[in-house]
């Protein structure tokens, strides 16, 4: 057996069943643990409506079946020595890379700055690992974890999307490192600000999802 060895943050490309044509059948989604020397991946999905990809995953696929996948793929990783302040800000299942990142963190205890994670989504149904992100704070120091819900107001949650969130933060321009995963409109919104603030776009990396 061939090691699967990826970095924290990377992806793979699943060749699924759900076309003729080979160009729609390939769908990637981020590798969602932290590497361990097992060969085990695990992926973070969500049903979505008219979604093929996710259909077939959630509908046809059972234990034992193969998967053709190439990978992993991206460079969408952690800088070399964490020796800023990270922000990991996403929307939806674009969660799943900071899981690997943070899980790798903590179980490698890496050295590292303040690491805030923001996540936004739409109502309090749609949170995805609350339980983790509540079990990182825990056992990974100086990390915080911030919840954006934009259409639904709940008490403890922040009303809005994710650029209310860390425009409150961010206070100067100290030495930071910004990441973006998610939707297009939410990463190149999060450009604009950041870029408008001050920060130089050498300190912003992003993953398009979508």
């Amino acid at each position: 057996m061939v090691d699967f060895n990826f970095k924290p943050g990377q992806f793979v490309t699943l060749d699924l069943p759900i076309a003729e044509q080979r160009n729609k059948r390939w769908r990637s989604y981020s590798i969602a643990n932290a590497p361990n020397g097992s060969n085990i991946i695990e992926l973070l999905l969500v049903l979505m409506t008219n979604g093929k990809g996710s259909a077939y995953m959630f509908n046809e696929v059972k234990e034992g079946d193969e998967i053709l996948l190439r990978g992993p793929q991206g460079v969408f990783i952690l800088p070399p020595v964490l020796d800023k302040e990270l922000y990991l800000i996403c929307t939806g299942t674009g969660i799943a890379p900071y899981r690997s990142m943070l899980n790798h963190i903590m179980m490698n205890k890496v050295p590292h700055q303040g690491i805030r994670l923001i996540f936004g989504t739409r109502t309090y149904n749609d949170i995805l690992l609350e339980d983790e992100m509540k079990a990182w704070a825990t056992k990974i120091p100086n990390f915080s974890y911030h919840i954006a819900l934009s259409r639904e107001e709940r008490e403890g949650y922040y009303n809005g999307y994710v650029h209310g969130i860390y425009e409150s933060m961010v206070t100067n321009l100290q030495p930071l490192h910004f990441m973006l995963c998610g939707w297009r409109p939410m990463i190149d919104e999060a450009k604009k600000r950041l870029q408008s603030l001050g920060f130089d776009k050498k300190c912003i990396t992003e993953e398009l999802y979508g």
